[in-house]
């Protein structure tokens, strides 16, 4: 008996897959459990449409995530904070830092998809950004001493 699966199944194959199984095993717990329909041509016609749609769905995405990666890999992300002695921050930059600062952007990353080192100085750092199973786009972050700023206005205002 023919039957094409509708969930994954650990010892028979992957949803939309036409297998073959005994006929009791088909009819009497894949079928009455969900787990599988009959192969009938259409139904088969069917199943190869739907992976074909789920495939080009999956190369859209991939596609999107793509080019996401490269509009957030063209600039470096510039981050104040107020610094001690030897350059080292009063707290840490955090991932909901660079979030929010995305979104001012424009671009609309979930914070949970960053993975950033722990900041605990100014300088240069580079965060992972995992976009789709496939696509990692590196963002450059620079921490900049937020007081530095505020010195050279002052500077330049009274000269």
């Amino acid at each position: 008996m023919k039957v094409i699966l509708r969930q994954d199944l650990d010892n028979l194959g992957e949803a939309g897959d036409v297998v073959k199984v005994k006929n009791g095993y088909g009819r009497n717990y894949l079928i009455p459990q969900g787990l599988a329909t009959l192969a009938t041509p259409g139904a088969i016609r069917h199943a190869e449409e739907i992976k074909r749609q789920a495939a080009h769905k999956i190369s859209q995405k991939k596609t999107d995530a793509q080019a996401l990666a490269a509009e957030i890999e063209k600039t470096p992300l510039v981050i104040k904070a107020k610094v001690g002695e030897e350059n080292r921050l009063f707290g840490t930059v955090t991932v909901q830092q660079l979030a929010v600062q995305l979104q001012e952007r424009g671009i609309a990353v979930d914070r949970r998809k960053i993975d950033l080192e722990d900041i605990r100085t100014t300088g240069e750092y580079t965060a992972a950004i995992k976009l789709h199973s496939e696509v990692t786009a590196n963002l450059k972050v620079v921490v900049e001493n937020e007081e530095e700023e505020e010195e050279e206005e002052t500077e330049s205002t009274e000269a």
